[in-house]
């Protein structure tokens, strides 16, 4: 898969915001694992993996990603340079969040940690899709998917793949909570707050003239109330 993605428009500003996005998104993971009141349905698989293998919760985001990645080849889906690096950076971030802040804490340390690793991650799904260098390689299965298949419901098919993933991470010990309900009904609108808010403007040639349909050219919808990028 060749990667996609013009950067001879404003190339300093697209990059930056891309990975200063991917590395907020790490920490806004992490303060959610560390609030320990509920993840966001791929956080909670990610979770349950890493406690089945013993894998570090960042080294699974990436183990995950990558394998997600896998799957765009049958859709025909075509890998943005911020899809290669939200499956490295991410993870890696993450890791690296998760040894500096301490475990446990009073309720209302954690309960804070969970609004602010929220509001983070919305800001950061605004900031690394507004680069419109790539969306994530889960939200691209969901919207490869749905161009093979002019038919379905981009709603419905997110909503079936984060039930889906949310129901094994669950059974694999991964912490489902009022985190995990936060989540789903604030993420949407913080998206769509922060998606515009940080949109680069198109250059002079538009997207649509080196993009097909399901590259990520264009920005994503955010996750929706059913989910949830992003990855993730």
């Amino acid at each position: 898969m060749a990667l996609i993605g013009n950067l001879r428009h404003r190339p300093v500003r697209r990059l930056t915001q891309l990975y200063l996005g991917l590395a907020l998104y790490g920490v806004s993971m992490a303060l959610m694992v560390r609030s320990d009141l509920g993840l966001d349905p791929w956080d909670v698989f990610h979770q349950g993996l890493s406690e089945l293998t013993t894998l570090s919760f960042g080294t699974v985001t990436i183990a995950v990603g990558a394998l997600v990645l896998l799957l765009w080849i049958p859709l025909r889906q075509r890998p943005g340079l911020g899809t290669v690096s939200n499956v490295v950076v991410i993870g890696l971030v993450v890791d690296a969040t998760l040894a500096l802040l301490p475990a446990g804490g009073p309720l209302g340390v954690r309960i804070a940690l969970l609004v602010i690793g929220i509001v983070a991650n919305g800001a950061a799904t605004g900031l690394y899709l507004g680069a419109q260098l790539g969306p994530g390689p889960r939200d691209g299965l969901m919207t490869g998917y749905v161009a093979r298949r002019p038919g379905r419901s981009v709603r419905l098919v997110r909503t079936v793949i984060e039930v889906t993933v949310l129901a094994l991470g669950w059974l694999l010990g991964g912490t489902v909570g009022v985190g995990t309900v936060a989540y789903a009904l604030a993420i949407g609108p913080l998206a769509q707050l922060f998606i515009p808010l940080f949109a680069v403007p198109d250059g002079a040639a538009p997207a649509s003239a080196t993009a097909g349909p399901g590259t990520a050219h264009r920005p994503l919808p955010p996750a929706e109330p059913a989910p949830p990028a992003p990855a993730g």
